[in-house]
């Protein structure tokens, strides 16, 4: 006989985990003391439940398995729910064990009483009680397969004293990853492509559905001399070796991106959620392959939906299309992205004598130094703007981030889950200041765990990107000072070799031997807090914001802080 929670251990070890994150807790310990007899599967010890899930979901981006994170019941697995939204929305695989108190308590209002399976319902493929040893194994199995085949988190709640009750069935079901093809009927294929064929300017925007597909988008894109616009999560998978690669659009993007999408007369959307409508073209003929069909023109209305994996679909489709001799659209696109491009790389230069750091330069300097199968992780903020625009995609390196869900403090955490995965790979954590002081315990996390992650922070002494939205809305800016201690020296009171740079001079010396470093290291850099990261399109009402902000701030007698931000975006602005 063995107890329920071995028979947990069990399963996942037949199915090849070998790693799981959390905190203990007296209702999780009838599963970590089946841990500790298994002793083939690590137990990955963070200092806070929610980095437990930021760090699994980064685990499953980057492995494509499962991920298996653990918390004890009540405000154990409470923390869990922002890091699974996380895994959840990037859809990721990743299982959660929600212990829960004394089943003979529910309901009476008991010590750290909850209702997880109400609470993990939105941000879960599947979520389901286990409240008699005789459910299991069937329900571990059918919470391993809802997560791996729907790519999204399942949650199994379970009291401790369940988990400690004793089961006959100690069988552990493997589950392989099916994998199917699916691509859209003849007929809808045929459609599409009378479509492409009868447009002469046609534009591709990829996401994260792209993923896999590299080589045949960008056949599709020589056939149809189509540029290649991409939402930010698809920046790892088509930036790279890309000759038609224009750049991002949206709020974080280029202009070039902005332009070759409002300059199409069709819109072939491949594999992406981008949510920003305002960014749509407004009169362009759409098509959208998506694998969800659901998805199918939730963002902007569309001409033809097609149900269909990328590389699949584009496989089938590539026979029915005429090749484009007529190349004008993709010339000028990918001259105008030229530009752009030069632009954007002119403002990543030293700051002039004592002036503070240019955030475009640091993270230029990051992209030149890391390796070409760098993992990257950026914080959500302005962190993840520097990122989306100088961090440079080869086909080895990855970046995670919040991308979907658009939490704080992702980058360290995030970074913490792709160390356990790639021990054997850089990790570069690109962090904001209020991101790392939020979650600040997990550089614990790093020395306790050995992991060799770098941590580059962003240090401009603020909320930076809620100021530039203040700005361009209109209001003076508000709670958004930070009071942050030298992060250089609280690192190395951690045990983490560390660096503050204050200097654009000594940046460049600084980031290298960072990350070289064998072992956790932390670069704190002095930024600009000024610096504008404008967004690619600037509309009305954000010409009005930033006027009624440049008047609000000077009759609230702050009219320094005007001279300084257009000292600090003069090269943006001449």
């Amino acid at each position: 006989m063995v107890t329920v929670a071995e028979n947990m251990v069990h399963a996942l070890r037949a199915n090849g985990i070998d790693r799981v994150y959390g905190i203990p807790g007296d209702s999780l310990n009838g599963f970590t003391d089946a841990l500790r007899k298994d002793g083939t599967i690590r137990w990955v010890h963070v200092r806070h439940e929610e980095s437990a899930a930021f760090a699994a979901a980064a685990d499953a981006a980057l492995t494509g398995e499962l991920a298996v994170v653990a918390g004890s019941c009540g405000p154990g697995n409470l923390h869990l729910i922002n890091g699974l939204y996380d895994a959840n929305r990037s859809r990721v695989p990743v299982l959660a064990i929600a212990a829960h108190i004394p089943s003979v308590e529910i309901g009476t209002g008991y010590f750290q009483e909850t209702h997880p399976q109400e609470l993990f319902r939105e941000c879960s493929v599947y979520v389901e009680y286990v409240a008699d040893p005789v459910q299991m194994p069937r329900l571990m199995e059918i919470a391993m397969r809802a997560a791996i085949e729907q790519r999204g988190v399942a949650v199994l709640v379970i009291p401790g004293d369940v988990a400690l009750a004793e089961i006959a069935d100690d069988r552990a079901v493997v589950l392989p990853r099916t994998h199917p093809v699916v691509t859209p009927s003849s007929d809808e294929l045929e459609r599409a492509a009378t479509l492409l064929n009868g447009c002469r300017r046609v534009t591709i925007l990829a996401g994260a559905g792209v993923e896999g597909a590299h080589d045949e988008v960008i056949a599709l894109a020589d056939r149809l001399a189509a540029p290649i616009v991409h939402a930010l999560r698809g920046k790892e998978h088509i930036e790279y070796d890309n000759p038609f690669d224009v750049g991002m659009t949206g709020l974080l993007g280029f202009a070039s991106g902005f332009r070759a999408m409002e300059d199409a007369e069709a819109l072939l959307i491949l594999g992406s959620d981008f949510p920003y409508t305002q960014f749509y073209p407004d009169d362009a003929t759409t098509i959208q392959v998506d694998i969800r069909g659901e998805q199918l023109g939730k963002r902007h209305p569309l001409d033809l939906g097609l149900v269909g994996d990328v590389k699949a679909t584009v496989d089938a489709l590539l026979p029915r299309l005429a090749e484009k001799t007529d190349r004008s659209h993709l010339d000028d696109a990918t001259a105008h992205y030229r530009k752009t491009r030069a632009k954007l790389d002119d403002l990543a230069v030293p700051a002039r004598g004592k002036s503070p750091i240019h955030p475009q330069y640091l993270a230029r300097l990051i992209d030149e130094a890391a390796a070409s199968d760098a993992i990257l992780t950026a914080d959500v903020g302005s962190p993840t703007v520097w990122a989306a625009r100088y961090f440079t995609m080869t086909e080895k390196r990855r970046l995670i981030g919040s991308f979907t869900h658009g939490s704080m403090a992702n980058a360290v955490m995030h970074a913490i889950g792709a160390q356990v995965a790639r021990p054997d790979q850089q990790v570069i954590a690109l962090a904001g200041d209020g991101g790392l002081a939020m979650m600040l315990g997990e550089l614990i996390t790093i020395t306790q765990n050995r992991l060799p992650v770098k941590t580059i922070v962003v240090n401009n002494s603020s909320l930076n990107f809620v100021e530039l939205e203040m700005k361009a809305a209109g209001f003076v800016t508000y709670g958004t000072d930070l009071q942050n201690p030298d992060f250089a020296a609280v690192a190395q009171a951690l045990g983490i070799f560390a660096r503050r740079v204050e200097r654009s001079e000594d940046l460049l010396d600084a980031v290298a031997e960072v990350l070289a470093h064998d072992g956790p290291a932390l670069l704190d850099v002095v930024t600009e807090r000024q610096e504008l990261s404008m967004p690619p399109s600037i509309s009305a009402e954000q010409v009005k914001g930033f006027a009624l902000y440049a008047i609000r701030t000077v009759m609230s007698g702050r009219g320094d802080e005007l001279l300084d931000l257009a000292k600090a975006n003069w090269r943006q602005l001449f």
